[in-house]
Parts: C-alpha cells; sequence; structure tokens
C-alpha cells in the first residue's frame, strides 16, 4: 500500500504537471471506483481545473476551482500514470482524466477509491487522522505526547491512522529498524531515550524515502527516474532471510495482529 513518502512523491508530481490545466476527459470504467453515477461524475468534471494538490495521510486530495475535491485512496495496489495516449500503461484503468493531450490514468484501484466530495464531506473524511509526521510542528516533544497512555505492540501504534498518518506495513519496519527497536516492543515500556531514538528513526526515514521516491513499482511518467527509487533501500522490509546489513543476523519474517512484520532479532530489541 503506497504511504506517506509515495504520496508526497505523487503529490510533487501532480502538482508540477496539473495546476489549472482544465480536465477535458473523463473515463471511468469501474463505477465502484467513484461515488456518483459515471454520467454525473464525468458532467461535474468537464472543464474544472485543479488549483491545488494536497497530501494528507495516505490520501491525495485535488482541491476544484468550484471549491469541491477530489479525494484518492490507492489503497492495496493503487498506481497512477501520466502520459499521452500512445504512452497508455499495459493494464487496466479504472478512472482516467484527460488534460488535453495528456491523460491522468488511475489503476489497481480494486480497493482504492476517487471521490468527488464538497470542502464539509472530504474535511470529515479526513478528520479522524492523526497528526503529519513531517510537519515541522511535529517535534520530540510533541512525537512523546502522542506515545503517553498508549499500550500494546510498537508496529501497531505505527500504523494506526487515528494516532500518527501516513506509515504503514513497510516505513513501520524500516523506522523500528532505524530505532533498534523490535516490531512487537510494548509502546508503554518505551524509556524516554528509546521514544527520543524512534522520533529520529521516523523523520530519517520518512524524509529518505520522500527524496527517493518511495518504494512504487513503475514510474509516474516517461523519463521518471525518481518514482520507486525507494525499492532496493529497505533494510528489512521483504528481506527475509537475507543478512541483515547492520550486523551478522538473518531478516525473519512473522506475523504481528495479522500484519506481516520483518525484523532482525540481532540487533534490534525491546528498548
Amino acid at each position: 500500500m503506497p504511504e506517506l513518502p509515495e504520496m508526497e512523491n505523487y503529490r510533487k508530481l501532480l502538482s508540477q504537471h496539473l495546476i489549472n490545466v482544465p480536465i477535458t476527459g473523463v473515463t471511468v470504467n469501474r463505477e465502484k471506483t467513484i461515488n456518483m453515477e459515471a454520467g454525473d461524475f464525468r458532467n461535474a468534471l468537464l472543464g474544472a481545473r485543479i488549483v491545488f494538490v494536497e497530501r494528507r495521510a495516505k490520501h491525495i486530495l485535488f482541491h476544484l476551482h468550484d471549491g469541491r475535491r477530489l479525494l484518492l485512496h490507492l489503497m492495496l495496489g493503487g498506481i497512477l500514470y501520466y502520459g499521452t495516449e500512445e504512452e497508455r500503461p499495459e493494464r487496466s484503468t479504472q478512472v482516467e482524466l484527460a488534460f488535453g493531450d495528456h491523460i491522468l490514468y488511475f489503476m489497481g484501484l480494486r480497493l482504492g477509491y476517487l471521490h468527488l466530495l464538497s470542502v464539509k464531506e472530504s474535511e470529515a473524511a479526513m478528520g479522524k487522522l492523526g497528526p503529519e509526521l513531517l510537519d515541522r510542528r511535529m517535534t520530540a516533544e510533541r512525537f512523546a505526547a502522542l506515545l503517553k497512555g498508549r499500550r500494546g505492540a510498537l508496529k501497531s501504534l505505527l500504523v494506526n491512522q487515528q494516532v500518527m498518518a501516513g506509515i504503514g506495513n513497510c516505513y513501520a519496519d524500516e523506522i523500528a529498524f532505524e530505532a533498534r527497536l523490535l516490531p512487537s516492543t510494548l509502546v508503554q515500556n518505551l524509556p524516554p531515550e528509546a521514544i527520543n531514538r524512534l522520533y529520529e528513526s521516523m523523520r530519517k526515514v520518512l524524509t529518505e524515502a520522500t527524496e527517493i521516491g518511495g518504494y512504487m513499482e513503475m514510474p509516474f511518467m516517461a523519463g521518471d527516474t525518481v518514482t520507486g527509487s525507494y525499492n532496493d533501500q529497505c533494510k528489512v522490509y521483504d528481506r527475509e532471510g537475507e543478512p541483515c546489513l547492520r550486523g551478522g543476523g538473518t531478516i525473519v519474517k512473522t506475523e504481528l495482529t495479522g500484519r506481516k512484520v520483518f525484523y532482525c532479532p540481532d540487533c534490534q530489541h525491546e528498548g
């Protein structure tokens, strides 16, 4: 599932290419992806302009010129591609938005969605999300306050979108590894030093992953050499059985509350 770094990378790229360009075509191939009848969706968007692209947690919000917003959540396996008809990806699309001779292709939205909402509706949809982790206001003190009174496994806390927004399976494991903490570590047992280490690791991992385009499996457009560059940078995620890059251990895969977890049992500890 695309997480904060992937969606922030998309936000930057979308902002570079779509701002104030009129939507000239709307194709809906899967009506379950949208929140109204295809004809109404098409009529509402034709001629509309995107004036601002916002990322909130794992979501993208396209702010339209008339005040409405398109809310995108890619969920598991969602991908965006921007190109001409000649550059059309060789896979099925659920929605296509044309901007002149270029098209924004929405793919892999089996569980994902693209909903047209009012301001009030979009704010309600985002209302329960926790704070943004790379916001300049997210200090070590505020991060520690988020953990205060929390109980349970570290990984479960990191992926809880109502506590802190934007982290999923991959970066929860990468952050725990960077902080030298087991994903199963009980949050209530973490000493202040470990919480500060966790904060620094969170900032480091998310910032680095965002700068190099996250782990998406295909580029955003022709010539894009950034998107997906983090694929080869993961230290533990999806590296079961491989040697730990920090020492002599071997990466282990297990499950924790129904989620797959990757970690090094040699260099990650309880606190």
